[in-house]
């Protein structure tokens, strides 16, 4: 019997397309690594806030440099990422809330379902150029992932409820308190002690710390099927 797998926990929201590169090198690696990986659906705007950080975008120059930057990781990661059109209206007017809060009830009710339902928000968003604020936008993001209308329409009835709400506040404070002023971050319990990680390019750092091999961002087992 072999060590028992390390606990990682990736907090993240669909708003953020660098938490969408780090989730799927987490997700490629979840088999490979001796890891237990935990999905935790936070509030980036909510970060921002407690954390007194403003978003790159509104900066110019970090604008610029983001964007090039997100295509140029795209690649290097082998996801489809595409800025959306309207960018500033998606990100400062829109927001992620509504979406945020039907993961958190994913997470609650279908964990299960918790990594392809992420993946079909950030595919709507940040490849495809779609909403992902309205409840038709959500429901369609949940079917085309392989949920039923009727577990859908239930989960997104109860996202108005205390019970999502405080959940992802909780989730979101969680996240404050290991020291996040945005996402994604990688929390690592590793023999007693807790490790912070920034962004979704720490990958190899995160290796080193967990005694695993990194392999890039697409691992080799990864590569062959894509």
């Amino acid at each position: 019997m072999g060590p028992l797998p390390r606990t990682l926990e990736l907090f993240y929201d669909v708003l953020s397309p660098y938490s969408w590169l780090g989730f799927e090198v987490l997700c490629r690696y979840k088999n490979i690594w001796n890891i237990n990986l935990q999905l935790r659906p936070s509030l980036i705007a909510g970060i921002m806030k407690d954390s007194g950080n403003q978003p790159p975008a509104l900066l110019p120059r970090k604008a610029q440099y983001l964007r090039n930057d997100v295509r140029l990781l795209g690649q290097h990661v082998q996801i489809p990422v595409q800025f959306p059109k309207d960018f500033f209206s998606v990100i400062l007017e829109k927001g992620s809330l509504s979406a945020m809060r039907f993961l958190t009830a994913v997470s609650m009710e279908h964990p299960e379902m918790l990594e392809k339902v992420s993946r079909e928000l950030w595919m709507r968003v940040w490849s495809r150029d779609e909403d992902i604020s309205e409840p038709q936008s959500i429901l369609a993001a949940a079917e085309k992932a392989g949920m039923s209308t009727e577990q859908a329409r239930g989960l997104l009835e109860k996202i108005s409820t205390p019970n999502v709400k405080n959940k992802l506040k909780e989730t979101t404070e969680a996240a404050c308190k290991y020291g996040a002023f945005g996402l994604p971050i990688t929390v690592a319990h590793l023999d007693g002690q807790t490790h912070m990680l920034f962004g979704s390019d720490r990958m190899e750092l995160l290796a080193h710390l967990l005694g695993e091999k990194w392999m890039g961002p697409v691992p080799p087992a990864i590569n062959a099927r894509l």
